[in-house]
């Protein structure tokens, strides 16, 4: 278990900087995106095993709103327990999520509805524009601009597989990523179109990732599930809890209010 939390943390530091500069406030580390996309967040430095007080949490946050990123935060409970506390002190919501690592037999699932397609969608693929929309689409958003162009760059250069369910037009009404590092890869932003949902195509979706992170020789397939009852879904798939995974950010009361600033 420890060897495994290891590798992840390891993982999570290293991510990031493909697509983002860090910053450093001591036992924090704060990822700032470059060229667009869907922000980074805050988490602990690598190797950092000390207390983290919350005067470091405060300096980040404040170095959050001058940049105008969400004062977000992300970790793994047992990894580092001490965190928690003081990010409430700031002021912070954090919420709870299984943290779920590949570590069994998949079972059968049903195939995909007779008219559409799963497989993986490349760089110069017609269906990658709605592919990288769909995931955006599921939580009610649309791709930041540049979004489409960073996500064909990330295919090119091996840093994201994306695979995605295709209806008969081959437009994505599901997709999802995993983006190796190594041994290790994440699946991330798995989303159905909200008129698509409730057809089993995130599961799907899910599947051909790790299929596709197998095939190439992952080693530790992880993911974060968003709630016991997804987990469960993921589960089908040989996943298993190991962990929780920690995501803080601001009530939603004070990202209204932020949000009302910067409009202003």
């Amino acid at each position: 278990m420890a060897r495994v939390l290891n590798r992840i943390e390891t993982y999570y530091d290293a991510v990031p900087r493909s697509a983002a500069r860090a910053e450093d406030f001591g036992p924090l580390t704060l990822f700032v995106r470059e060229g667009g996309g869907w922000p980074y967040y805050a988490r602990p430095a690598l190797g950092h095993t000390g207390p983290v007080g919350v005067e470091a949490v405060q300096k980040v946050r404040a170095r959050q709103r001058e940049l105008g990123v969400p004062e977000a935060f992300e970790w793994v409970a047992e990894t580092t327990p001490g965190l928690r506390a003081a990010v409430e002190e700031s002021g912070l919501v954090v919420h709870e999520h299984p943290l779920m690592v590949l570590d069994g037999a998949a079972e059968e699932l049903p195939a995909p509805p007779r008219d559409v397609t799963v497989r993986m969608v490349g760089a110069g693929d017609p269906a990658l524009e709605t592919s990288v929309a769909a995931p955006y689409a599921a939580f009610g958003a649309a791709p930041a601009p540049g979004a489409v162009a960073q996500v064909a760059a990330r295919i090119e250069a091996g840093l994201t597989r994306l695979a995605a369910a295709l209806d008969a037009s081959g437009t994505a009404l599901a997709a999802g990523q995993h983006q190796p590092v190594g041994p290790v890869t994440e699946v991330v932003g798995v989303g159905t179109r909200p008129e698509s949902r409730r057809r089993g195509l995130g599961l799907a979706v899910t599947a051909a990732l790790v299929a596709d992170a197998r095939a190439r020789g992952a080693e530790t397939v992880f993911l974060t599930a968003t709630d016991e009852t997804v987990a469960r879904l993921y589960a089908r798939l040989g996943f298993r809890t190991i962990a929780t995974a920690l995501i803080a950010e601001p009530a939603e009361s004070e990202q209204t209010e932020a949000e009302a600033e910067q409009a202003g």
